[in-house]
Order: C-alpha cells, then sequence, then structure tokens
C-alpha cells in the first residue's frame, strides 16, 4: 500500500482513546477503526478458510510407517481448534494482524517425509519438539537477532517477493494457471486454465472476481476485499445452483445439508515426544527436525516482515512491534499443532488480505480466530467459499505488496541482486524460505568478493551456512548415509 493511501486511511480514523480496548489494542493509535479491523478479521479467515479442508486432505491422504491413517473428521477438529486458539493469543499477546493455522508444505513434510519412518504420534512430536526448539531461539534472543540483522532493503525484497508469491498462490488455486501434465514433454512447466485456455464457469467467477476487486480497490471502497468475496460466493451460489457444476476444488459453493457439526477431539494430546528415536536413527530424526526448525523459522520471519511492512508498522530502522512475544507465540503454535496432530500451526502471509483490508491490530484476530472457532460446529457452513471467490483477495494484495518494491536501490548491485533474487525464488519455487536463502547466500558472496566481508553481520554469515546446508541436504544425507 503506497504511503498516500495509508496517510488517508489514518485521516478517518477514529479520534484515540475512545475506549479500553481502543487503547490496548492501539486501534486509533495504528490510524485504524473497529469497522476496518472486523473487515480484516473477516478477510483474512475467508482467504485461509481452505484449511480446514486442505490439512485434513494432506494429512488423512498418508500412511504412517505402519500403515496407518489419520481421520479426517478429526483432522478438521484439530486444525480448527488450534487456528482459533492460537490467532487469538496472537492478536492478544502479539497485537498484529497475523492469523495463524496449520502451515501448507509443513504439513507435507509431516505426511509424506516423516510419517512414513514412524508412527503418526511419533511424527508429530518431532512437530512438538520443532515447536520447543523455536520457543528456545526466542528466549535466548537468537531468533530476534537474526532478523533485526538483516539489511532493510532485503527486508523490503522480501515483502515484494512475499507478494507475487501470494499473487501466484491465488492464480494457481483458482485453476487460472495450472501445471502442464506431462512437463517432460515440454519447456514450458505452467500453463493458462487447464489445458492452454480459459475454461469453465469456476475460472469466470474467479475473473470477474479480480476484475471487481481491482475495479473497488481503484475507487477506494472501504471493504473492496470483503465485498468482492461475499459477492463472487453468492454469484458461485447462484451458478453453482443451476449447473451443478463439479470442478470448483476443495470447497463447493452449494448450501450444506447440515449446518451444525458435533467436533471430534480424538486426535488432541495424541503424540509421542522422543518416539521417533526408537523407529529410526538419530542422525535421520536430528535431519527432520533441523528441516522443520528452518522452514517454520524463515517462513515466519518472511511473512512476519511482509505483513508488517504492508500495515506501515515497521518503525524507522524497519523493527516489527512486539517482536519478541510474535515469535515466541509463533513458535508454541508450532508445538500447539504437533499435540493437537494437525502439524505444526505457523503464521499465514493470507492474513495479507486483512491488512488489505484496513487490519492493523491484533483486533482482527479476535474476529477471524472467533470464526475458526465457530467453524468447529459450523464447518459445513463456512467452508462453502470457493477457492475462486477468495482468491481474488490474494492476488489484490500482492499488488498491494509489490509498491515497496520502489524503495530497493536498484542502482546498487551488492544489494540489488540478492533483492532480486529474493523476489524472483519465492514464486518460482513455491517457498518463501527458499527465497530468503537465496538473497542471503548472495548478499554475502557478493559482500565478501566486493571485499566488504567486515560490513556483514555475523548473523548474516551464520545463517547463509545453514541455508547452504539447507540447500544441500541430500547430498549430505548421501554423504551420511542417511536413507
Amino acid at each position: 500500500m503506497s504511503e498516500s493511501q495509508k496517510v488517508a486511511d489514518r485521516s478517518d480514523a477514529t479520534p484515540p482513546g475512545v475506549n479500553s480496548v481502543d487503547r490496548f489494542f492501539k486501534i486509533s493509535e495504528r490510524g485504524s477503526t473497529f469497522a476496518r479491523e472486523i473487515r480484516g478479521g473477516f478477510a483474512t479467515f475467508f482467504t485461509m478458510a481452505y484449511i480446514l479442508v486442505l490439512n485434513p486432505i494432506i494429512l488423512g491422504s498418508a500412511k504412517d510407517k505402519f500403515g496407518e491413517q489419520l481421520d479426517a473428521v478429526q483432522l478438521t477438529t484439530a486444525t480448527a481448534l488450534v487456528a482459533a486458539v492460537m490467532t487469538i493469543i496472537m492478536g492478544v499477546g502479539g497485537n498484529l494482524p497475523l492469523a495463524l493455522a496449520a502451515g501448507l508444505g509443513l504439513n507435507a513434510v509431516v505426511a509424506f517425509q516423516i510419517a512414513p519412518l514412524m508412527a503418526w504420534d511419533d511424527a508429530m512430536g518431532l512437530v512438538v519438539l520443532e515447536g520447543l526448539l523455536i520457543c528456545v531461539l526466542v528466549v535466548t534472543g537468537l531468533r530476534e537477532a537474526v532478523m533485526h540483522a538483516i539489511p532493510q532493503p532485503l527486508k523490503q525484497a522480501i515483502s515484494v517477493g512475499i507478494g507475487l508469491f501470494i499473487a501466484f498462490i491465488g492464480f494457481v488455486d483458482a485453476g487460472f494457471v495450472s501445471r502442464i501434465p506431462d512437463a517432460a514433454n515440454t519447456t514450458v512447466p505452467v500453463q493458462l486454465g487447464g489445458t492452454g485456455t480459459l475454461t469453465g464457469w469456476p475460472i469466470l467467477v474467479f475473473c470477474l472476481g479480480v476484475l471487481l476487486t481491482i475495479g473497488l480497490l481503484a475507487r477506494k471502497v472501504k471493504g473492496a476485499i470483503l465485498i468482492s468475496i461475499v459477492t463472487m460466493t453468492v454469484v458461485a451460489m447462484i451458478i453453482n445452483s443451476i449447473a451443478d457444476i463439479k470442478a470448483w476444488g476443495l470447497t463447493t459453493p452449494a448450501w450444506p445439508d447440515k449446518v451444525v457439526d458435533t467436533p471430534d477431539f480424538g486426535l488432541i494430546g495424541d503424540f509421542s515426544l522422543f518416539g521417533a528415536f526408537g523407529e529410526t536413527t538419530a542422525i535421520t530424526v536430528v535431519l527432520l527436525i533441523f528441516t522443520l526448525v528452518l522452514s517454520d523459522f524463515f517462513d515466519t520471519m518472511g511473512t512476519v516482515v511482509g505483513i508488517s511492512a504492508e500495515a506501515g508498522l515497521l518503525d524507522e530502522r524497519g523493527k516489527v512491534p512486539n517482536l519478541g512475544r510474535v515469535l515466541l507465540i509463533d513458535g508454541a503454535a508450532a508445538a500447539a499443532g504437533g499435540a493437537a496432530s494437525s502439524s505444526s500451526a505457523t503464521s499465514y502471509i493470507e492474513s495479507a488480505a486483512g491488512v488489505g483490508e484496513g487490519a492493523r491490530t491484533g483486533f482482527s484476530n479476535l474476529i477471524t480466530g472467533g470464526l475458526f472457532g465457530l467453524a468447529l460446529f459450523l464447518t459445513p457452513l463456512l467452508t462453502i467459499v470457493p477457492l475462486q471467490a477468495a482468491a481474488p483477495a490474494l492476488v489484490a494484495v500482492g499488488f498491494l505488496m509489490m509498491t515497496q518494491v520502489k524503495h530497493i536501490d536498484w542502482d546498487k548491485y551488492e544489494i540489488a541482486i540478492p533483492a532480486f533474487l529474493t523476489i524472483a525464488v519465492m514464486p518460482f519455487t513455491y517457498s518463501i524460505t527458499n527465497g530468503i536463502g537465496a538473497g542471503f547466500v548472495a548478499y554475502v558472496v557478493i559482500k565478501a568478493v566486493l571485499g566488504k566481508a567486515k560490513e556483514i553481520h555475523w548473523l548474516m554469515w551464520g545463517t547463509s551456512v545453514l541455508f547452504l546446508v539447507y540447500f544441500a541436504i541430500n547430498p549430505i544425507e548421501q554423504i551420511l548415509g542417511v536413507k
């Protein structure tokens, strides 16, 4: 969001100190209003509600070492519970508009890399250990120190890269962009639509949603993103009732057979903290935890910086408010996700949709967390929003975050090249962590080549070495004989 937009947002905010809630969350102080926070909370929920469907699909489709599978209904309950509790805790304790839920990518690692080596409770125990280790890094100050050691232009590049990344997520989730099924026989890895052309009513809903969202944003309509999501959901429901379409994806825009469902808490607490060490080698366990920690560590770092920058909350030195508490809560969320058998919970970049709607404080989290709480009982009702109706929000927010690219000095190659790699690698590899790693390593190498090694913070050296290990994890495993 541009500076002029942020100033304009602050100009019509409510007067400071309206009530104790306003003062506690600093709503007026940050140039927001209760209406914006509420709209932002709804927008964030609707752009990440897909996790209630997707997480059970990913974890529930995998088998552990003994051929056991997790129950999908129990997974849905665990996913909603952790998201509700940790999002509210982040709002109250961290006071950032940053929602949390089971992390995509991390859940795939648990399902397809860790679970085949051990029982499910042992795998979830590793997730708990990962979360506890991150909490230790926060308490010792190391995690916060790493974030402060990052040069400001790289932080801006992280935000821009995340903007392109979530826009790409929006295009892919909606089916506007798809993988080519037999990519080995072509030099083009992705294509327009499912066949090289745009076909079907769901794609039309997405395209109309993008046009509606950008039109409302251009006219500076309050609630533009949320208006678009609700409007296109209604349109999708009408279309689906007439055409009975089967290609919506994870969620179908149709009124459910039942609105209320009973939650099943059977997976809560079903984990074994050290059971993994009895199922596989200690080296394998250590490498698995290292992979989880590094991914979670830097995914969160990029998300927190990106969301805070877009909300205009970074101070003059590029620091995030309440950073220590935010990182500690995020680490605790990872452990909570493992304890609930829903995989590691982490901060969601889709929170940018709420920021784009005006959210600037943790009050919006009360709304998002409350909706996840309702989802424990109203999952059939709250998951009728199709991805094609929610994805336009990600595309629009991607644009808003992209505007920060103007703050990077592109004439200064020692920062411009690492910034470029950070921005490019995120969407091209579908990973925030990979983009940050590429930028870090390039920054250190270029500085060293230019004879400016003394200007590099020692933590940048250390994290860059860790990233080299991360990128070379496969040959390292082969050298160590890890299967």
